[in-house]
């Protein structure tokens, strides 16, 4: 059975994606990222929350200090994309829970009055929205650089507070014409899919 999606978007989406190790000086443009968020922002989560925030590192002197955090392999390329984002959770988002789930007024405190549910919750509906805002960097027409290579404590004390936790720094930009590796080697359907 084929997918509704043509070929070529599901080329642009996942099988000629990869991650960006370079890209072209081109900024991207505060309204990319808007478009980018009103797009994936209808992905699916647990009871509509939607923990991830997004943090745009646009000025040299906030790059600087992001740079300070990252590994050693991770460096040279953040200094270099257009832009960056840091994707954390808010570990308070049961706050937003009865604007995002009017039908439901009481789920806040039913289901995540307790610290560490929220943090579990915030974990796992925050990695979804992450892989939302990357398919949609795709989605916009550019390159996206995911990268879990730094110091998580470091990068919560400089940019966040107690609230949010990194999950992931992410370079923004149009690939560069050395931006791919290879592609890697992928499991096949038989490997991954069983019938019970």
């Amino acid at each position: 059975m084929s997918l509704s999606l043509d070929a070529a978007a599901q080329d642009l989406l996942f099988r000629e994606a990869r991650t960006a190790n370079t890209f072209t000086d081109e900024p991207v443009t505060d309204e990319q990222i808007q478009a980018i968020y009103d797009l994936v922002k209808y992905g699916p989560t647990a009871f509509n929350q939607t923990p991830l925030r997004v943090t745009l590192v646009r000025s040299a002197e906030a790059r600087e200090r992001l740079v300070s955090h990252m590994a050693e392999g991770n460096r040279p390329k953040t200094e270099a994309a257009p832009l960056v984002a840091i994707l954390s959770v808010d570990n308070e988002f049961h706050e937003e829970l009865p604007k995002l789930v009017p039908h439901a007024p009481g789920i806040k405190d039913a289901f995540f009055a307790e610290r560490p549910v929220r943090e579990q919750a915030a974990t796992l509906n925050g990695a979804l929205q992450a892989a939302y805002f990357i398919v949609g960097v795709r989605a916009a027409g550019l390159a996206a650089g995911p990268m879990t290579g730094f110091d998580f404590a470091g990068v919560q004390k400089e940019f966040l507070d107690d609230d949010h936790t990194p999950l992931m720094v992410v370079n923004i930009g149009k690939p560069g014409d050395d931006a791919w590796f290879p592609r890697l080697p992928r499991l096949a359907y038989d490997e991954v899919v069983s019938t019970v």
